[in-house]
């Protein structure tokens, strides 16, 4: 009943905030508003601008670059440069690289085969070969080269760490906040910073990779170390091992498949920033995608599109198939079994060797073969099925878009950008103070305050207005579908599998389906933003309803309530925490695809970090831009965050547990 009351409150107090900022809006619109002209900049911006051209002067006499910033580049760029002469890019006074297409084929389908099963390693085979006959397999290998590069620095300066967090509570809660702070950062923002030390470049894009994929497997490794039983560790000590003897013969081989699952999780997200990071002249498919864009030739975009899909399966299921390997081995160790393997994998290697050799010796082996080509007709498909939906279905798709513009994200935006500056803020100050508390609402005070300090008020309040509509969609999405999933198992193994598929795919390539259907504007990110955000939310909100216990929906049933008050009175309200939690995730990757959304006509902060790279004059600009989006992310997040703890304490209270 307290809890039901409080919830009133906080609804009234909002509905009171919401009129009372409509009241002094139609009142003072238009005034002080901070607008800031697409070309200009400010102090700050020119500070930043000027920042970037002294260090650009003193890059090679600052002992600081000479000694440290420079030397990670270099290290880096040789790094990349010697995996892409290996597989991508000519090399030793050749023609083409050391291990042409046959070697790489042949050795990704043993080594799937090795970690994983013959299913991945046919799909690793199939998946390659495809790629080549699409006509992307240089830009495919560069992807790939750089992703390697990314994912082995990542690991070797991850796992270390996730074993330290997991021995260790104080190290732990000195990494968490940072692991949070990267992982709610949204892709673009990595890149502008980063540029200003390394230059714009392969070194940039890998470092940017690698900060990006670096969290999943700290956080892994921790939660593998962490979960071993006490007991069994407690047994080990009492035989008499030291500490180091219990790490490294228990506590990591009992961990060893959630640690494998972080390099899955690494692996994906590496992949997913290496095609982003073609922003600052990262090689590969990357770069192909952004130029598609650009000249808004969707069918080239869709062939890339589609081989970056394609190789984000085949590491994915490779990678998911090890770690199952790794933990039916653990669990049922058979030695006879693994007698069987050893020759078989003995006359693998002997296989590989031999391709690789031909690769390395024969044009023929080492440049793939252009007979048969699937670029070209998936290319005339995607460009026909664009010309047909725009000829066909502009009415539908067209009176959709408007629809949703007219009567959401402008209504929002011009709320949100034409109040005074600080009515829109002491209106969602107060909406903080209201649905999270007194935290939520520093957070929002100083994440503004510094908002007006970027002198890009007016973009990010347009793109906090793209971003509160797609939540929204994308919470209508969750609940309708997540319900469904949770409550039935047949629509649950029916949806998981495309869920999960679609969360392997990099965030570029959603936009490539909604600019055949949507062109260009600022409705493609937000609706791209919907797509990318909904898969999580969806299995969230499924695992909630699914965690309700199933007395208490049997009780509600034998009780006469209908389907629709057991999810309305008994399962959502018991869920109440994990919805909190999906609308926070939901948050967090809208506003990360909303900026990419810059790309193809978003324009607000997107498009000012977009500018930023290729502008030198709105470099500073687009580094304001960067930094406003973090302060965007962390203020929705903290929010949320406390909006979800507050629902689980009177959810706690109402069941009075």
């Amino acid at each position: 009943m307290r809890g039901r009351l409080h919830r009133v409150d906080r609804r009234a107090a909002v509905a009171l905030i919401a009129v009372a900022w409509l009241v002094l809006f139609t009142a003072l619109r238009g005034r002080d508003t901070l607008f800031l002209d697409t070309s200009s900049v400010t102090s700050l911006h020119t500070h930043l601008n000027n920042l970037d051209t002294s260090i650009g002067a003193h890059r090679n006499s600052n002992p600081l670059f000479v000694y440290f910033f420079n030397e990670i580049q270099l290290g880096t760029t040789h790094l990349v440069t010697f995996f892409q002469s290996l597989i991508s890019q000519p090399a030793a006074g050749r023609p083409l690289p050391l291990i042409g297409w046959l070697g790489v084929v042949a050795l990704a389908t043993f080594v799937s085969w090795v970690f994983g099963n013959g299913k991945v390693a046919l799909l690793a085979l199939g998946g390659l070969l495809f790629i080549g006959a699409q006509g992307l397999w240089q830009p495919a290998m560069d992807t790939l080269a750089m992703t390697v590069a990314a994912v082995l620095l990542a690991l070797a300066i991850g796992i270390p760490l996730g074993v330290w967090a997991g021995v260790s509570r104080r190290f732990e809660r000195l990494v968490t906040p940072v692991l949070d702070l990267m992982q709610t950062m949204p892709t673009f923002v990595y890149l502008a910073p980063l540029t200003l030390l390394f230059l714009i470049g392969p070194a940039s894009a890998t470092i940017a990779t690698l900060i990006y994929a670096l969290p999943p497997v700290i956080r892994l490794t921790a939660h593998g170390l962490r979960a071993v039983p006490a007991e069994t560790v407690e047994a080990a000590e009492s035989l008499g091992s030291t500490r180091t003897q219990v790490l490294l013969k228990v506590m990591l081989p009992m961990a060893k498949r959630t640690i494998v699952m972080g390099v899955n999780q690494t692996i994906m997200a590496a992949l997913s920033m290496a095609t982003i990071a073609a922003l600052v002249a990262a090689p590969g498919l990357g770069q192909t995608v952004v130029q598609a864009l650009e000249s808004l030739d969707v069918g080239t975009a869709f062939n890339a599109g589609l081989a970056i899909v394609v190789l984000a399966v085949v590491l994915d299921r490779v990678t998911t198939a090890a770690s199952v390997r790794v933990e039916t081995a653990r669990r049922t160790p058979s030695r006879r079994a693994a007698r069987l393997r050893r020759p078989l994998i003995v006359l693998g290697a002997v296989a590989v060797t031999v391709a690789v050799y031909l690769s390395y010796t024969f044009v023929a082996y080492a440049q793939f073969p252009t007979g048969l080509d699937l670029g070209t007709p998936i290319q005339q498909f995607a460009s026909s099925a664009t010309s047909w939906a725009q000829n066909n279905l502009a009415g539908i798709t067209g009176g959709f878009k408007d629809a949703t513009t007219s009567w959401g994200i402008d209504p929002l935006q011009t709320l949100l950008d034409s109040s005074p500056w600080w009515v829109t803020f002491a209106a969602v100050v107060g909406i903080a103070l209201a649905v999270g508390g007194q935290w939520a609402a520093l957070s929002a005070t100083v994440c503004l305050g510094l908002i007006i300090g970027t002198g890009l008020w007016q973009d990010s309040m347009d793109t906090l207005a793209a971003t509160l509509p797609a939540t929204v969609m994308v919470m209508v999405l969750g609940l309708v579908l997540g319900v469904w999933m949770g409550r039935s198992k047949r629509v649950d193994r029916l949806l998981r599998p495309l869920l999960d598929a679609a969360q392997t795919m990099p965030s570029f390539v959603y936009l490539v389906p909604f600019i055949a259907l949507f062109a260009a504007s600022r409705f493609t990110g937000v609706i791209a933003a919907v797509l990318y955000a909904a898969p999580a939310s969806i299995k969230i909100i499924a695992d909630g309803i699914r965690g309700v216990p199933e007395e208490t929906v049997e009780a509600a049933t034998s009780a006469g309530s209908s389907r629709w008050q057991i999810i309305t009175k008994v399962q959502l309200p018991m869920s109440v925490r994990t919805v909190a939690l999906a609308t926070n995730q939901g948050l967090i990757y809208v506003l990360a695809m909303v900026v990419v959304g810059g790309l193809v006509g978003g324009g607000a902060l997107g498009y000012d970090v977009v500018a930023g790279f290729s502008q030198t004059s709105l470099f500073g600009k687009g580094l304001a831009a960067g930094a406003a989006i973090v302060l965007l992310g962390i203020m929705l997040d903290r929010i949320t965050q406390a909006a979800a703890r507050r629902a689980d304490a009177g959810a706690h209270l109402n069941t009075g547990h």
